[in-house]
């Protein structure tokens, strides 16, 4: 595979695996916030109000908070990066040295090292070189802040509006009960995708969201139920 390949599918596997965690978030933040509220009315109106506030509240919360962290991000690769060109054009043989001695602590014999370094020292791409085993920054293949800001933001709304429709095209008599099944569903898939996205155990990841998520619901259930007796 291509260096360029093998970086845009790191990129779109980060995307993705972003994507799922903000849709874990949404599931679990907007299904918390409906039953608690459900625990104290059966009226459709305040769920709703309830429901909706969160969503948009949460979903913009992690668009603003995806964009500020990778601009964040992107910023200090980007010093480090001008860093790196400066000490190039500075102090070259300083740079092949340093090159060469991390090429050895990667397993290279010291003449191999000398070798390889100063064959990608000497070529067009000296700075992706240095760049990438010095600072582990792949140059040209960062995250856009506005693309990473709204995968956040669309997983989330999705995520979100899963336990928002389940409790509200639902009776009140089983409208608590299913939210639980949609949410525990809807955990259980993005645990799923996460963990075959990293190549982990699906078991351990599934059983990991939905427990979490099964906690968070009987919390804030219970203390839905106890302010409502006593409000």
């Amino acid at each position: 595979m291509e260096h360029d390949d093998v970086g845009n599918v790191a990129n779109r596997t980060n995307k993705l695996r972003a994507g799922v965690l903000g849709a874990n978030d949404g599931i679990v933040s907007v299904a918390g916030l409906v039953l608690g509220v459900a625990a104290t009315t059966t009226d459709r109106a305040p769920i709703l109000t309830a429901g909706l506030a969160g969503l948009v509240a949460g979903a913009m919360s992690m668009a603003v908070g995806e964009y500020v962290s990778v601009s964040t991000q992107r910023d200090t690769e980007h010093a480090l990066l001008a860093k790196e060109r400066h000490e190039l054009a500075t102090d070259p043989e300083g740079e092949l040295a340093e090159l060469a001695d991390l090429y050895v602590h990667r397993g290279l014999s010291p003449e191999l090292a000398r070798q390889v370094a100063e064959e990608l020292h000497a070529g067009p791409r000296k700075l992706e070189a240095h760049a990438e085993i010095e600072l582990g920054i792949r140059v040209g293949h960062s995250v856009s802040p506005w693309s990473a800001a709204i995968s956040s933001f669309l997983a989330f709304t999705i995520g979100g509006l899963l336990p928002l429709i389940a409790i509200l095209v639902c009776q009140p008599s089983y409208r608590s009960a299913a939210t639980f099944v949609a949410m525990v569903v809807a955990l259980a898939l993005t645990g799923s995708i996460s963990a075959r996205l990293g190549g982990a155990n699906p078991r351990r990841a599934v059983l990991r969201v939905v427990v979490g998520g099964a906690l968070a619901m009987a919390i804030t259930y219970g203390i839905g139920r106890l302010i409502g007796t006593h409000v």
